[in-house]
């Protein structure tokens, strides 16, 4: 018996290469037996002296192997609950950022724009009422340029100083500029153009004139390209956020292929098939996925309905009243001018045309089918229009036979055959839709923040959780081979 226990103890010692001889050989000479001593010693010895060599060594046995197997699965497991935490981290980051400060600073650009337009056609509307304008139509046009003035700092929250500004944000840099430098001069030709009128001095027009040009080729481009601006900057992430994170699933499929692959060998080399730790860490993996997959489904769904039912008509809409501001403004100077209408009115018929397209599109889009808080303004939109555009041809032919007072009265007046009339239904049929398409991205970008806002956390743990249990689970099978 002390015979086979040396024969193994000198096989593993001397890395399975045995000095004994086999039963039934020729007994070795006593010059053989030192010389395979001394070899023996001397591989002992390059082994005790290189590390490297020993390490390598160890790394061939199945201790060796299995210590490698765990670093390798403690290190997977870790790079993959950071890099799972950080890039759900940031998604939902994004879709916080863009509740929080993209939509509202897109929001205030379409204001910025609304109001602008509001008080230039308000302004007009007040001078084509003759001498002292009435206290509604002054109230309008100043409540509008105050709303504007609140909405232009509210656009310009988040960009960089002048003297930091980056490329990125230089165009919407100009806009702002030129919107803050332009408006104080068109209120001034507004104020001159109305003490004026109030005179009744004809030069009273020129200025308003004057005002109204300023307002629709500088101000009104500025606003408009900053609208566009500000309404980019919640496409493009979303663009971004409709893809599921393919990465993160392929880190976590990976590291449940390891697990089994690492349960399989450890089952053939020890001959138990069933080791907690491995099962603790499999499970972890697996909760970890489905959870993803659930979350992550249903977050990019969320996503998406916020693009297709609240950004896309968001944007669509948001460009039907930015044209029908253009089309009262239009309307409204033609009239003060008292001349031809000309480009002014082929701009009318244009802006009513791209408007009644839109709403077309948009009712008939299969995605909003059922969105009745959507479709039923666009109803009214389309039928307002229609009679916008009856009054307008009405005043037409008012302008045409000389009676500027009745053409007048239509324009500005508050019967059912009224220009203001079908601009205010228009108007509000639109602010109402935008309302809705509004409340269906900030609903669905919040549902979907909320969804991921602890999986990434929440797997960052569980593959913490999985890596403790593969240490727990090969530790106790390497201390075997001591």
């Amino acid at each position: 018996m002390a015979g086979q226990v040396y024969r193994v103890r000198s096989a593993l010692t001397h890395a399975g290469r045995s000095v004994l001889p086999d039963r039934g050989a020729p007994s070795p000479t006593l010059r053989q037996v030192i010389a395979d001593r001394r070899e023996i010693a001397a591989m002992t010895r390059e082994r005790v002296s290189s590390p490297l060599l020993t390490m390598r060594f160890y790394a061939t046995t199945t201790p060796g192997k299995l210590v490698i197997i765990l670093l390798a699965m403690v290190l997977a497991c870790g790079l993959t609950g950071w890099y799972s935490s950080v890039s759900l981290t940031e998604r939902s980051q994004t879709l916080e950022a863009l509740v929080d400060r993209a939509e509202p600073q897109a929001e205030a650009a379409e204001v910025l724009y609304s109001s602008l337009s509001v008080a230039d056609a308000a302004a007009n509307s007040a001078f084509i009422s003759g001498g002292r304008e009435s206290p509604d139509l002054r109230a309008e046009y100043t409540d509008s340029i105050a709303t504007a003035s609140s909405a232009l700092i509210a656009a310009a929250d988040g960009l960089s100083t002048a003297a930091e500004v980056s490329e990125r944000d230089k165009p919407s840099r100009d806009d702002l500029d030129t919107i803050a430098t332009n408006i104080p001069v068109y209120t001034g030709l507004i104020e001159t153009a109305r003490t004026n009128n109030r005179l009744a001095n004809p030069v009273g027009s020129a200025y308003l004139s004057e005002a109204s040009s300023l307002m629709i080729e500088t101000i009104l481009p500025a606003a408009q390209r900053l609208y566009e601006d500000r309404s980019s900057a919640i496409s493009d992430p979303q663009r971004t956020l409709t893809v599921p994170p393919w990465g993160v699933y392929v880190a976590l499929l990976i590291i449940i292929a390891m697990l089994i692959v690492t349960g399989r060998y450890l089952a053939r080399r020890t001959r138990r098939h069933f080791n907690i730790g491995l099962i603790g860490a499999l499970t972890a993996m697996i909760l970890g996925t489905v959870w993803l997959l659930i979350s992550g489904l249903l977050s990019v769904a969320a996503a998406n309905t916020a693009k297709t039912a609240g950004a896309d008509p968001l944007h669509t809409l948001t460009t039907m009243r930015i044209l029908t501001q253009q089309a009262r403004s239009a309307e409204t100077l033609s009239l003060v001018r008292r001349s031809d209408p000309g480009e002014l009115d082929v701009g009318f018929s244009k802006d009513l045309e791209e408007i009644h397209d839109h709403a077309d599109q948009l009712a008939n889009d299969p995605d909003h089918a059922d969105d009745h808080g959507l479709t039923q303004p666009l109803t009214d939109v389309q039928s307002a229009l229609e009679r916008w555009r009856s009054a307008h041809e009405e005043v037409g032919r008012r302008l045409a036979s000389g009676d500027y007072t009745a053409a007048r009265a239509l324009t500005i007046g508050n019967g059912k055959i009224s220009t203001a009339t079908g601009y205010n239904e228009v108007n509000d049929a639109l602010v109402k839709a935008i309302g809705q398409a509004r409340t269906t991205f900030r609903d669905n970008i919040s549902t979907a923040q909320r969804l991921l806002g602890f999986t990434g956390t929440g797997i960052g743990v569980l593959c913490g959780v999985a890596a403790v249990a593969v240490a727990i689970g090969l530790f106790p099978r390497i201390r075997e081979y001591r």
